[in-house]
């Protein structure tokens, strides 16, 4: 499955928090109610989704992206997009 790549860097992710008053682990803990194994998303891979620094990370995987939207009650589509080639291993 392909790797969803953050929107604007990050920014709608961060939009979306501040319109909420959502820091990081507090969208954290909102992911693991989202989440029916109740695992949701580390504060760690919230705080790299949502930075602007060397730490920062534009993929990850489609669960992470679906927790994130829904904690936020945001569209998937707003926050995330999918890459524009192909990030799937083929196997031969």
């Amino acid at each position: 499955m392909p790797k969803l790549l953050r929107k604007g860097a990050g920014q709608p992710l961060r939009d979306a928090m501040s319109a909420r008053g959502l820091s990081g682990p507090r969208l954290a803990e909102q992911t693991r109610r989202v989440d029916p194994a109740g695992r949701g998303v580390s504060p760690a891979t919230i705080g790299r989704l949502t930075g602007t620094g060397k730490t920062a990370r534009d993929a990850c995987e489609m669960a992470t992206a679906w927790w994130i939207a829904e904690a936020l009650d945001e569209p998937l589509q707003s926050l995330f997009r999918m890459p524009t080639h192909s990030t799937a291993t083929v196997e031969r």
